[in-house]
């Protein structure tokens, strides 16, 4: 079920321009997003918390598979969008293909690039490009103790033979 919050890329450019145009503030928030735990919702928040419009950026089904291997992702991309557009803090969600978000910095140019606290500011992949485009990374969220690659691990783990 597609909600106004979910958008192609080049309506996000759009939407992009017109808050940019407003004067509001854009922060990007990316990832794959695929089996929802609570570090993802302190990582969106505290991403919404920098000011302004929140755009989340979902990794595609191939691009998950790319970065996280066979059997991943376990729910598809439109409806890993669908939940992340439910919440409050995110004002719009885009899937994409690439396997990081130099592309979609360019396209949209955000104030901010705010990313988990996985990553220090010299370890974010795209920080030359978010310069480029006159941005900052922020790196937020609570300490890397929440990851769905380690609790579908210890689930199979746990299963009995």
């Amino acid at each position: 079920m597609p909600t106004s919050k979910i958008l192609t890329r080049e309506a996000l450019k759009s939407r992009a321009a017109e808050w940019r145009a407003a004067g509001e503030s854009i922060t990007l928030a990316n990832g794959c997003f695929d089996l929802l735990h609570v570090g993802h919702v302190r990582y969106l928040r505290a991403a919404k918390a920098l000011g302004g419009r929140l755009i989340v950026a979902v990794n595609s089904d191939d691009s998950v598979r790319e970065l996280k291997g066979d059997g991943r992702p376990l729910m598809p991309a439109e409806e890993r969008a669908e939940i992340l557009s439910a919440f409050e803090d995110v004002d719009a969600v885009v899937i994409f293909p690439e396997r990081d978000v130099r592309a979609l910095i360019r396209e949209i140019r955000p104030n901010i690039q705010a990313k988990g606290t996985d990553y220090t500011a010299g370890t974010v992949p795209e920080r030359d490009v978010v310069a480029e485009q006159g941005g900052r990374v922020e790196i937020v969220g609570d300490p890397k103790d929440h990851s769905a690659s380690e609790i579908i691990r210890s689930r199979l783990r746990s299963r009995p033979s």
